[in-house]
């Protein structure tokens, strides 16, 4: 079996196989001391699937349990579609549950997501786990380090994570891709003096800088708010305005988190957690994209309005915190104030 090397093993489409025989996520090693060394990859196992290696179809309906291992990313955002694509097998067959093996240093925010999710949908495991563990007569699906798998750049989200389950994304209707399963989530009630006010909420920062909404915009865009909806405009990060409140430290948790984008009269965002939260809770919401084609993040979002800005030098980008590709995304947002753009 071939072994990788260091660089080839922390992008390898899928995840690893130690020479003990355990299932690892690339990218545990990849924020660890561990060298990435002495590993093949797990789509060496014929008996996992692995869709980005040879493309499969499952009739879940003869099934109970399914072991869906490295799913599904270290992103919130990418955390919550992923489980609304099994979200869809389960509203086809209910009696199914998943067995989800997760990276376990992935960032305590998105572990708690899965906390959340897990009396839906199954069990949650942390990776490391011997691959023998894992029962020979269950459907065993590897989605692992899907971020450099070629279809993640290239098909909406969602359809991504249902093609790499075996499911055709055109079975799945769009009232299915819009991470209602949210909805069913244990969440507490607010619990300050804004339970029972309504307000409008702003959040800007993404899991990379590329994609954030950039400060110079962000006064603009909480006027914005106000002129349309005459409501106080909460938000996380500071921001110069006198109708804005810096909730961050009332944020302490994902569960808090969800809970302020639920409770939301209006949001504006970017290509973050928050327009995917938004949407399974039907908050109408405006959010901008700089480096990926709306139609890839929210094209099932009904209540979503998406305003794409068109820099073609920074199309496909998944991350970036360089200089001169924020002076880029600045200028970008400058131009959309400049021209009046309004709600």
């Amino acid at each position: 079996m071939t072994i990788l090397d260091e660089v080839s093993a922390l992008t390898n489409a899928g995840s690893l196989l130690s020479r003990d025989g355990e299932i690892v996520a690339s990218y545990d090693l990849e924020v660890s001391d561990v060298a990435a060394e002495g590993y093949r990859a797990l789509s060496t196992v014929q008996e996992i699937k692995n869709a980005n290696v040879a493309p499969f179809e499952v009739d879940y309906s003869r099934l109970t349990r399914v072991h869906v291992i490295n799913g599904m990313g270290v992103t919130l955002g990418d955390s919550i579609i992923g489980l609304t694509a099994l979200a869809a097998i389960k509203r086809r067959h209910p009696r199914i549950s998943f067995v989800i093996y997760r990276p376990s240093r992935a960032p305590a925010y998105v572990r708690q997501l899965y906390e959340l999710a897990a009396p839906i949908f199954g069990a949650v495991v942390d990776l490391p786990v011997d691959v023998d563990s894992l029962p020979d007569d269950e459907l065993r699906v590897d989605l692992g380090n899907h971020l450099f798998w070629p279809n993640f750049s290239s098909m909406p989200m969602v359809d991504f994570f249902l093609w790499a389950l075996g499911i055709p994304p055109d079975d799945v209707g769009p009232d299915h891709k819009s991470n209602d399963w949210l909805k069913r989530v244990n969440l507490p009630a607010l619990s300050t003096e804004w339970a029972s006010k309504e307000y409008a909420l702003l959040c800007p920062t993404a899991s990379t800088p590329v994609r954030s909404i950039p400060n110079s915009f962000r006064a603009a865009a909480v006027n914005r708010l106000w002129e349309k909806f005459h409501l106080p405009v909460l938000g996380f990060g500071k921001v110069d305005h006198q109708h804005y409140t810096d909730i961050s430290s009332l944020s302490v948790n994902t569960a808090a988190f969800l809970v302020w984008v639920k409770n939301a009269r209006f949001l504006m965002t970017s290509d973050t957690a928050a327009v995917h939260i938004a949407a399974g809770f039907d908050v109408p919401t405006v959010a901008f994209f700089t480096t990926i084609p709306p139609e890839l993040r929210v094209r099932d979002y009904a209540a979503c309005t998406a305003v794409n800005l068109p820099l073609p030098e920074l199309q496909g980008i998944q991350a970036s915190g360089r200089a001169g590709d924020l002076e880029i995304v600045d200028r970008a947002y400058q131009k959309l104030i400049a021209s009046n753009w309004a709600l």
